[in-house]
């Protein structure tokens, strides 16, 4: 499988909810419909940023279940389906490959500080299981596991694990695994390091600002591979104006906020036990909408 088909710019889509603590629907068709427009790659649903560890597992097949509806195939469709639980993990799997997902991807099992040999017999378990690209998800600040260029060349054993995306700060590790593997499909995961991480070797990235700055995102990859790296390095800075801002207020409630009073989508707030969004930083969120956005 070339794998290298799934590279772009991917926004992980937020989840929104209605007032009684549902899933927006309509606000994430919304939100779909206007990232499609700006001309993301794809969409990463139901990652950290759409709040999947605050959700049921029957919620996140109904945000799947949307999110695929809405798109009708125009963008790629990556669904990650991280759980604790093999079981849960193969059968949000199941139901993406079903739905017609383009590839699915997963967090390793946390919490437990499971050894590498058990984290790969998770991988292998939901690969073999639900026979779909899978993209390994690299987050060691959030899940207490670094996934090393050395895991992953012993995951790549598994024909079905074909990528990472790598939310983390080491970008010398990833370019380790570049060089390592031309043929693995690489993500950059931090927003505020996108276009270092594609000049380490990211075929392309999934961010959660990518939201509302998809624009932005895709001009940057969009310059790299056309060697003007001056400006890429420019609309990068422009972005991080936002991500900065963003970081001081609550990333997932100030992208929520911003999606409201930019794009008149009402995503509500995130789910309990998320804070709500203090009145000083919509103020604050104010003035970064007027002045960059």
């Amino acid at each position: 499988m070339n794998a290298k088909n799934l590279a772009g710019i991917y926004p992980a889509l937020i989840t929104p909810y209605t007032d009684n603590n549902q899933i927006g629907e309509e606000a994430l068709r919304r939100i779909i419909g206007l990232n499609v427009e700006k001309g993301v790659d794809g969409f990463y649903v139901g990652g950290s940023t759409g709040e999947a560890f605050v959700l049921s597992l029957k919620e996140r097949k109904r945000i799947l279940e949307i999110a695929v509806d809405e798109n009708r195939g125009r963008v790629n469709i990556i669904s990650h389906i991280g759980c604790i639980s093999t079981d849960d993990a193969i059968e949000l799997g199941v139901q993406a490959k079903s739905l017609g997902a383009n590839a699915v991807s997963a967090v390793p099992p946390f919490y437990y500080k499971f050894s590498f040999e058990e984290i790969k017999r998770y991988y292998f378990a939901i690969a073999d299981a639900v026979q779909l690209p899978l993209v390994v998800y690299n987050i060691p600040s959030l899940s207490g596991v670094e996934l090393t260029p050395g895991n992953l060349r012993e995951l790549r054993e598994n024909p079905y694990i074909v990528g990472i995306k790598h939310t983390s700060m080491n970008l010398y590790q990833l370019e380790r695994m570049h060089a390592a593997d031309h043929d693995l499909l690489i993500f950059n995961g931090h927003d505020e390091v996108c276009l270092a991480g594609l000049t380490m070797g990211a075929d392309g990235a999934i961010g959660s600002t990518y939201n509302i700055l998809a624009e932005k995102f895709i001009q940057i990859r969009s310059l790299y591979l056309s060697g003007d790296y001056k400006a890429a390095y420019e609309v990068q800075t422009e972005a991080n104006q936002v991500i900065e801002a963003l970081i001081q207020v609550g990333v997932f409630a100030g992208i929520k906020y911003v999606l409201y009073k930019k794009y008149g989508i009402d995503c509500g707030p995130c789910r309990a036990p998320f804070s709500p969004l203090p009145e000083k930083s919509k103020t604050f969120l104010d003035g970064i909408i007027e002045k960059y956005l």
